[in-house]
């Protein structure tokens, strides 16, 4: 096998990895973390590995263009110029920019370049806008607690019309 087949065959590796990520996830998120430390990356890392259900790397832009052509994510093709980290999300599509949202304001040269859901690409600007969407299970929580208190108000009147019944009978 000659270099040539061998380098072709690492690059077809690193593709089919990145495809079967982009298989799996339910956004992807792209940012550009080029001047971080090495201290900050590995809190940034770090972060984001505790936040589970995120895979967060740093792939070749060539790589990237290869895996994206033809799925839901080919239009973040645009967006990759320069030094590129991509965070998948598996589990919540706003995980992953919500994980590296809450490291913007301490690494100023951390930005979002854009992102990805469900073959929607949206911008830098719109991307931070996802990001601050509550995760699903506090939406539902919030959105329970909304039909809990009506709800709530209506046996305390019901239970007053049935006392007040009580005494007159």
């Amino acid at each position: 096998m000659t270099n040539l087949e061998k380098n072709r065959n690492a690059k077809n590796v690193v593709i089919n990895e990145i495809r079967d990520k982009l298989g799996k996830a339910k956004s992807v998120v792209l940012v550009q973390s080029r001047g971080l430390t090495v201290e900050q990356d590995t809190l940034l890392r770090s972060s984001i590995r505790k936040a589970g259900g995120i895979d967060y790397k740093v792939y070749k832009n060539t790589m990237m263009e290869r895996a994206i052509e033809g799925t839901d994510y080919s239009g973040l093709k645009e967006h990759l110029a320069g030094p590129t980290a991509v965070a998948f999300s598996y589990e919540d599509a706003t995980a992953a920019a919500s994980a590296i949202s809450k490291h913007l304001k301490a690494m100023p040269l951390l930005q979002f370049k854009a992102s990805a859901i469900d073959g929607e690409v949206y911008d830098a600007a719109k991307t931070k806008a996802i990001a601050d969407i509550p995760p699903r299970d506090v939406l539902i929580s919030r959105l329970l607690g909304s039909f809990k208190s009506p709800m709530g108000a209506f046996a305390r009147v019901i239970n007053a019309v049935a006392e007040k019944k009580a005494e007159e009978a």
